[in-house]
């Protein structure tokens, strides 16, 4: 019996580079949030203090 692969075993080589790409040129570009600002939101996830993204991390 031959087991297909899960979806996301599935690899697209020129997908991934151009991901890369576009994070490299991100990274370049200064968008990027700071982790300890990451970890700190996350940390509010589930409690009353829980909070929508700020805007500019989604831009």
């Amino acid at each position: 019996m031959k087991v297909e692969r899960a979806i996301f075993e599935q690899t697209d080589p020129d997908a991934e580079a151009a991901a890369d790409a576009r994070a490299d040129a991100d990274i370049k570009a200064g968008r990027t949030v700071d982790h300890a600002d990451v970890a700190a939101w996350l940390a509010k996830w589930g409690t009353p203090d829980e909070i929508p993204a700020p805007p500019e991390w989604l831009a």
